[in-house]
């Protein structure tokens, strides 16, 4: 907990090998990673087991985890079958330690989960709620814990003559909470989004912080006899600076860390070593600082569950460890260590069950009162004390110190231990009984809804997009189309200026007039294309100039780099086919959704002399683009669904109006079409109500026609819509890119621009 030489906690004769020579260090004993192994699937096995039993009967899975380690340790298995208990679970320090090292990966892979978890923005809006209910949450139980320590009977005190180190230990012993098993309830019960579960976290870190800054206090106490208020300074303040640091510059420095590692290896699997690099570099920063380990660990999942580029998978699989692995060994074996025969006489029984109460009342008051306080209600008021009544893993943390230490006799250390998982068991059932009368507000059922929708939203998913142009001209539209989804969530670019040159040219032909000319078009292409990507907020885009003989190949070796929208500007410029073969080998190779910006028809040929021209009069015609009326023609498909989503987003951003139309074709002798106009009324209603979600303004049409395609052009021209949005599936037919005979007609004949989103 304190930081120290090297040498300074080496016994004697390590000190005298260490003066004399280096020290050959010896293998793990070879019955030690047996034992450990043993131990690992023995814990793992039954806190799984017992843990799913939990989940049978409704209840969260740590319960089953703590009395898994509780019937695995000296009160059960140790009375049944003692020297099986005594085989598994040796008490030798060493093979204590190794199992500890796991115990304390499984609590820094919880907090990280929990940090991911976190709304942060909740917690600034409440962070003055969450420090009143955590200052009346510490200050009560402080005092009750040390009412209890002063009056407490010599005989319970190693050293009476320290009562008063004894007295602020106890203190301490009662003001802590357990964030671990708080966020693990929380996440059992799946409470951790609602707005009372981060109240309920956050409250619970700065009752953390400020406990572990108290206990360092008294360990330097008992360990010097006197308070070392140099150290104590350096505490409190290397806490508040760590936060500091971490929430204001640490949020850009960590997304950029995120988005190097993504741009320069890619992948979930680096994504994963990364966040866990971090979590275990802070965590060791911060328990040198003399702060506890999990605060480091608790603000990188903050920071990287904010990152543009932080891909979710990576986060699941974070939680699937947790879940399966590290977290069931640290209920378990923070079980293992409970010995409840110790606690078993009249006299010390009776002290624990004193202890139990005052813990309890201490804790659940102080924080009642600090919620009254705050403006919460009474059943709120209850559920942030009884979430924040448990101690869990920290409760014995504190008790091995204290044992380590010598305050505390081997009865009170059985006590405090008890007493923290009684206090964690209590958690989920009272936590539930108290939330399950605390009603939903309108604007937190609104987020959570938000939330929920936005999980199975195709749109929502959308952090990194490569845009390709063949002509900079065309990339106008689509760059304002993507800067106005940037509005509504952040969302990294890539924008490629991909033309084929017709040979490679030797280096020293790079020089030449041709190689010049071409260079400038592109340069003055990239050039065209960041100017209407300074819509975009957030991070700037990165440009590329793609320049081979085979440039549609090097465009799908880009795309293959973890994009989840791929987006291409073309131009209808009145041939027969609608895309060229660069498009239509893109679109057909694509490893993620295309979206296809195509605009009306405009002048100019395809030579590469008449190209320049165009291109040298381009910055001219930039402007920006708003659409004010949006049409979507829907049959119902997910297809449908993800181009109504897509409509909404911009409408949402532009102030546009969505106008859902469904055309059923006359004259079909499919099922479906018997009652033509009714099933029609409920497929817009539906989408309409889907995408009021997303806040856009809709109106829906139904109509009948021989020609869908012709109507949905015709209805465009007549209501001057600025653009269409069609939702449509690649068709395979030879090497063309083919979406169907209606949306092609719609493409080639449309008076407004159209969107095709390929989402499949």
């Amino acid at each position: 907990m304190f930081l120290g030489s090297p040498t300074e906690h080496l016994t004697e004769p390590a000190l005298e090998l260490s003066r004399t020579g280096p020290t050959i260090l010896q293998a793990l004993d070879h019955h030690a990673v047996v034992i450990l192994l043993l131990q690992l699937a023995v814990l793992l096995a039954a806190a799984r087991l017992i843990g799913e039993l939990m989940r049978k009967v409704k209840q969260p899975a740590v319960i089953g985890e703590l009395a898994a380690g509780v019937l695995l340790g000296p009160s059960v298995l140790g009375v049944l079958a003692p020297e099986v208990q005594q085989y598994i679970f040796p008490p030798v320090q060493h093979q204590a330690d190794l199992l500890s090292v796991v115990s304390w990966l499984g609590v820094l892979f919880l907090i990280v989960v929990t940090g991911l978890e976190t709304d942060i923005g909740l917690i600034k809006r409440r962070g003055k709620t969450a420090l009143l209910i955590s200052s009346c949450g510490i200050s009560i139980p402080l005092l009750a814990g040390g009412a209890f320590g002063w009056y407490l009977p010599d005989a319970y005190l190693p050293h009476p003559e320290k009562r008063l180190v004894f007295s602020l230990f106890m203190s301490v012993a009662m003001a802590i909470c357990a964030v671990p098993v708080i966020a693990k309830v929380l996440i059992d019960l799946k409470l951790i989004r609602r707005d009372i579960g981060q109240l309920i976290l956050a409250s619970a870190m700065i009752d953390d912080t400020v406990g572990w800054i108290l206990l360092s206090v008294v360990a330097g106490l008992a360990t010097a006899g006197s308070v070392d208020l140099l150290s104590v300074g350096e505490a409190v303040g290397g806490a508040l600076l760590f936060l500091g640091v971490m929430l204001t510059i640490g949020v850009p420095i960590v997304g950029r860390i995120v988005s190097g590692v993504d741009k320069r290896i890619g992948g979930a699997s680096a994504q994963l070593s990364l966040v866990i690099a971090l979590a275990l570099g802070c965590a060791a920063l911060t328990h040198m600082m003399g702060i506890e380990a999990v605060l480091g660990a608790f603000a990188v999942g903050i920071l990287v569950g904010q990152a543009p580029r932080f891909r979710r998978e990576v986060g699941h699989n974070l939680e699937l460890t947790s879940d399966a692995f590290l977290a069931p060994i640290f209920f378990a074996s923070a079980g293992v260590k409970v010995d409840l025969w110790s606690v078993a006489t009249p006299e010390v029984a009776t002290i624990g069950l004193a202890a139990l109460g005052l813990a309890c009342a201490c804790k659940i008051t102080g924080v009642y009162a600090g919620a009254w306080m705050a403006g919460l209600h009474h059943w709120e008021r209850l559920a942030m004390g009884f979430g924040m009544n448990a101690r869990g893993g920290m409760g014995l943390v504190v008790a091995t110190v204290g044992l380590g230490l010598g305050i505390l006799t081997i009865e009170l250390y059985s006590i405090i231990v008890v007493v923290a998982i009684i206090t964690s068991l209590m958690a989920p059932p009272m936590l539930r009984w108290a939330l399950s009368r605390v009603k939903i507000g309108e604007s937190e059922a609104t987020r959570l809804e938000a939330e929920a929708m936005a999980a199975s939203s195709f749109i929502r998913q959308i952090r990194r997009v490569l845009l390709v142009s063949r002509h900079a001209h065309s990339v106008d539209l689509p760059a304002q189309i993507i800067g106005y989804l940037s509005h509504e969530q952040p969302i990294e670019v890539t924008a490629a200026y991909a033309r084929p040159q017709a040979v490679h040219n030797p280096w020293w032909k790079f020089w030449s007039a041709r190689g010049r000319r071409y260079g400038a078009v592109g340069a003055r292409a990239l050039a065209r294309m960041a100017r209407p990507l300074r819509l975009l907020k957030g991070s700037r885009p990165e440009l590329k100039l793609i320049s081979d003989p085979d440039p549609a190949e090097q465009v799908l070796v880009e795309a293959q780099r973890d994009y989840e929208l791929l987006v291409l500007g073309e131009t209808h410029r009145g041939t027969e086919a609608l895309f060229g073969p660069m498009a239509d080998r893109i679109i057909h190779k694509a490893p993620c959704p295309t979206l296809i910006v195509r605009e009306p028809s405009v002048a100019g040929g395809d030579d590469a002399e008449r190209g320049a021209k165009l291109q040298a009069t381009l910055p001219a015609l930039y402007r920006v683009w708003s659409p004010k009326k949006i049409l979507v023609p829907t049959v119902g498909t997910e297809y449908s669904k993800n181009a109504v989503e897509l409509a909404a987003v911009l409408a949402a951003s532009t102030r546009a109006e969505v106008t859902i139309v469904h055309i059923s074709r006359t004259g079909s002798n499919d099922v479906d079409t018997a009652r033509p106009h009714e099933i029609g009324a409920q497929i817009v209603a539906r989408e309409a109500e889907r995408a009021k979600k997303f806040g856009a303004s809709v109106e829906t049409v139904v109509l009948e026609g021989a020609r869908p395609e012709e109507d949905i052009v015709r209805l465009a021209a007549q209501g001057s819509f600025d653009l269409i949005v069609l939702g449509s599936s690649l068709r395979a037919v030879a090497a063309r890119a083919f979406f169907g005979h209606r949306v092609e007609n719609v493409l080639k004949n449309a008076p407004c621009p159209v969107v095709l989103l390929s989402a499949g």
